[in-house]
């Protein structure tokens, strides 16, 4: 009798260090999905890799993934971990971004930070990433400007021919009023709807409305009107970050 119920004792204990490790390995196999898991990967095309032109709501949802503290920036961790995601997610083998080693890391960010930090402040703004990231072209040219503002003067200019009530702000159908003339400057309102333009200006004011105010006041309208920039080499360091990308991915391959 004793002999049994010692068996019966051993076997409840076998089963019990079983179910622990099953309950151990399958939180393990989660951690590994979860680290497995690239929001950069659902905007690449499966079958060439490359990035697919995003929407305006898909811009803003890349923009908002990354920018985990809402400060404005992709700064930090934040910036390691877009470019881990952003290199693995050009892999057609569903590798987990932690596959980018520090080292390839550190070489991506400098070429990177090179290419697409304009004003050298070690991080990545939203203009800087509407450079890098393909989008709808409309919304595109809402972030490139052929001519940027020489002085202050020239803002305030601006300012005050679109703040047609004198609030002291850019309300929404004022700042609607100003992305359709810089589209229409660039020739291209002809292929804007009405929705569109709506969206992108609900779209500009997540950006650039800091205070959630539904409106735009001074120093935010600054952000959106562009300063003048050098982009001198520019391309060359475009063309350098793509050549580190293929590379990279391609160590990713081979291990």
């Amino acid at each position: 009798m004793a002999t049994n119920h010692g068996a019966g004792s051993r076997a409840v204990v076998a089963a019990t260090a079983a179910a622990a490790a099953a309950a151990a390995a399958a939180a393990a196999k989660r951690v590994q999905i979860e680290k497995a898991h690239n929001f950069m990967r659902q905007y690449r095309d499966p079958e060439s890799r490359e990035l697919k032109k995003l929407s305006a709501n898909q811009f803003m949802d890349v923009w908002a993934h990354y920018d985990k503290d809402g400060n404005g920036y992709i700064e930090g961790t934040e910036l390691d971990g877009f470019l881990r995601e952003f290199v693995a997610s050009a892999n057609v083998t569903d590798v987990s971004p932690e596959a980018v080693t520090d080292t390839m890391l550190e070489e991506l960010k400098s070429c990177f930070m090179e290419a697409y930090d304009d004003n050298q402040d070690g991080k990545i703004d939203i203009r800087e990433l509407a450079q890098l990231l393909p989008m709808e072209e409309n919304f595109l040219l809402l972030f490139r400007f052929d001519n940027p503002l020489e002085s202050s003067v020239e803002f305030m200019k601006i300012w005050r021919e679109y703040d047609t009530d004198n609030s002291g702000y850019i309300e929404a159908d004022e700042l609607k009023n100003f992305l359709r003339d810089l589209l229409k400057e660039a020739k291209k309102i002809n292929d804007v709807s009405e929705d569109k333009l709506i969206e992108y200006t609900d779209t500009m004011l997540q950006v650039f409305d800091a205070n959630k105010d539904g409106r735009l006041q001074l120093s935010e309208m600054a952000k959106l009107l562009p300063v003048k920039e050098n982009f001198l080499c520019r391309q060359v360091f475009k063309a350098s970050i793509s050549m580190n990308i293929d590379a990279i991915s391609e160590n990713l391959r081979v291990t």
